[in-house]
């Protein structure tokens, strides 16, 4: 290598500094992880050669500082960074404090950070260069004025986004005029928040489009490659899900086409290392003056790499260090066809049956799956804590085959095997995805997941409780001796459970059942039926899974007195409160916004369930909050108790407010 990179500090932690730390490690390459108080025992911090503590669990004090990045280098004696996804990876500041330290940077140039982070001066460079872009409106300060002149003249929907970052961060779509000004206020903040910068943007909104990327790669000598294209169509908030490589609708002339232009803008940007050049592909028969049109350009490694690994054979990671080593690249462009098809999903820890909220708790049980053409990129083991602090994001499952017939099959084969017990993911979800119609034949859009979400999202399987329930009995046997008599237990939402003479009763079913714990799991037997479950016990609770599927069997405890009032709201996740948007006392509308409630980097609105008086709020912008505390009360009075007091947010108050303005 002409530039010594020998240590390499990786500025990041889970599934992608494992995978970063895996490449080091087979090129000889020594490796430093970087550690929270909350990673301490994570498996990025074992994957290394040396770990160093960088601050306590929040991430802005930890991960998103650089300063305790840099001394973490300078104590580790490392020579270089690689900044993985996400946190500080597309931060031209933190690239440049880092090149004056010394060190390389194992990244394009800051410069480059700096244009293509910003989508109005992106979008301008891609016009430069040839690149197809939507129709939008961009500035220094695009303000509410601007929007409606735009949609004036171009209609509705139209889509506000975040002028710095990505991921859907300072994101929304506006269908009508009224809803303009809570749209451009809510993507100013959660940009705000998640970028420290809460410009935006405007573009006409393309119903029904596919999201298609190509990764690019280019070194400091000139060269610049692309290894084809992704599809990353089935979303959800415009968080990818599942992507695939090569696209399903993309033939050779197409991919040379966009692959002409993502090189096109590497060169203009001046690019170098490992890029994505994302674009979104209007629907067959749309009036849309272009192919394919210029979204933005990711400068760093993707989440979804792993699928342009399998069907190109290249170490997209072993590339950025070479680059950054100053190598030329060795790559030909003739050489990178796609050899059959891969596909990954992510796993986030979500529950689907909540509305996908984010969940924490403790990883109790973890069991990859195996299989020919199936590749696990994990960040979690047993004993992990999954906080608040960070992505949801637990780990990527990855299948590769000769077609894609082939390599879905696997997916759905490994997703089935999966077993991450203690808490809830999307697995089963993921499945039901796949099994799509839609999704077989390769025609899906950014719109089908929300629009069929309500088919995908089932109770799981019958059997699992008697199963749950048959684990506990034959632990409890174990510790106990055998029972005298038979056994029963309540359980939280299912009612009681018995089990006498080898036969389970569960409201008005009995099933015969036998079974045996094994090393990792329970094997039951119901009517004759055998199966394996994954199985682990936390306090009061069992969690049996199978084929993605899991089930959190928890004891019945009493109700604790003084819990809150009737009408009360209470946290469906933990996190910190962001806005509050109304008083004690105030009247409030069913739907009326009563605050928002930020965790794991999404925003939870929690609105009146009916009409009401507020009541028990002592919530303050900035306060934490538990799983299923007690926020706010909506007490429902008779009507003509009181003259009404419009909340905040709500019709009459931006009258109200209008009037006094003039």
């Amino acid at each position: 290598m002409a530039v010594v990179i020998d240590p390499v500090l990786i500025a990041n932690r889970g599934e992608v500094a494992v995978r970063v730390a895996r490449t080091l490690e087979r090129l000889a390459l020594r490796s430093v992880a970087v550690f929270s108080d909350a990673d301490a025992e994570a498996p990025h911090v074992d994957a290394a050669d040396v770990a160093v503590r960088i601050g306590p669990a929040e991430a802005l004090r930890s991960y998103l500082d650089a300063d305790a990045l840099l001394e973490a280098a300078r104590r580790s004696g490392a020579r270089a960074v690689h900044p993985g996804y996400g946190f500080l990876s597309e931060s031209a500041t933190f690239a440049a404090a880092v090149l004056a330290q010394g060190l390389t940077w194992i990244g394009p140039p800051p410069a480059a950070i700096e244009l293509m982070g910003d989508k109005a001066r992106a979008k301008a460079v891609a016009r430069g260069a040839g690149v197809p872009v939507v129709p939008g409106v961009d500035g220094e300060d695009v303000g509410l004025d601007q929007l409606r002149d735009f949609a004036a003249e171009h209609g509705y929907p139209i889509v506000i986004k975040a002028v710095a970052g990505g991921g859907g961060k300072g994101m929304r779509v506006v269908r009508a005029a009224h809803e303009l000004g809570d749209a451009l206020a809510a993507a100013r903040r959660e940009a705000n928040a998640a970028f420290g910068d809460d410009r935006v943007l405007a573009e006409r909104y393309l119903e029904r489009p596919r999201h298609i990327e190509v990764q690019v790669l280019a070194d400091r000598h000139g060269a610049c490659v692309h290894l084809g294209e992704r599809e990353c169509s089935l979303q959800r908030r415009h968080q990818k899900v599942v992507e695939e490589a090569p696209s399903p609708v993309v033939d050779p002339a197409m991919r040379a086409q966009m692959g002409s232009a993502a090189v096109a803008l590497a060169r203009a940007c001046g690019y170098e290392g490992v890029g994505t050049v994302e674009f979104i592909v209007p629907a067959p028969g749309s009036d849309a003056p272009a192919t394919f049109f210029f979204l933005e350009m990711n400068t760093r490694l993707q989440v979804e790499h792993p699928v342009t690994e399998l069907v190109t054979g290249v170490d997209l990671v072993e590339q950025q260090l070479l680059v950054a080593a100053g190598e030329p690249l060795a790559l030909r462009q003739e050489q990178l066809g796609p050899i059959g098809h891969a596909i990954e999903a992510r796993l986030y820890a979500e529950d689907p049956a909540a509305g996908f909220l984010p969940v924490t708790g403790t990883v109790l049980g973890y069991r990859e799956p195996r299989g020919e053409g199936v590749r696990v990129d994990s960040g979690v083991r047993a004993g992990t804590e999954v906080s608040t602090h960070y992505d949801p994001l637990l780990s990527k499952v990855i299948a590769h085959g000769r077609d894609r017939a082939t390599a879905m099959r696997r997916l759905d084969r490994a997703l089935g095997e999966v077993e991450l017990l203690g808490v809830a993911t999307n697995a089963a979800f993921v499945r039901a995805l796949l099994a799509r119609e839609e999704v077989r034949s390769g025609m899906q859009d950014t719109g089908l997941l929300e629009r069929v979400l309500p088919e995908l999202v089932g109770d799981p399987p019958e059997d699992l409780l008697p199963a749950a329930a048959y684990a506990a009995f034959v632990a409890d046997t174990a510790q106990l001796g055998t029972p005298a008599g038979p056994w029963r237990r309540v359980f939280r939402d299912h009612g009681e459970v018995r089990i006498e003479d080898a036969e389970l009763h569960h409201r008005g079913r009995r099933w015969s059942v036998s079974g045996r714990l094994l090393e990792r799991g329970v094997r039951v037997t119901l009517d004759g039926v055998s199966r394996r479950y994954g199985l682990a016990f936390g306090d009061d609770v069992v969690y049996v899974a199978r084929d993605g599927h899991q089930l959190a069997a928890a004891t019945l405890r009493p109700v604790r007195r003084g819990a809150a009032a009737a009408g009360s709201l209470e946290a469906p996740m933990p996190g910190t409160v962001l806005l509050v948007r109304v008083a004690n006392g105030d009247a409030v509308e069913e739907g009326d916004l009563l605050l928002v409630l930020e965790s794991m980097k999404m925003e939870l609105e929690i609105t009146a369930p009916h009409a009401g008086s507020v009541e028990g709020l002592e919530l303050a912008v900035g306060d934490s909050v538990a799983l299923r505390q007690p926020l706010v009360a909506v007490v429902a009075e008779p009507l003509g108790l009181r003259p009404r007091v419009p909340c905040e947010n709500s019709p009459e108050a931006s009258s109200r407010d209008a009037e006094a303005a003039s």
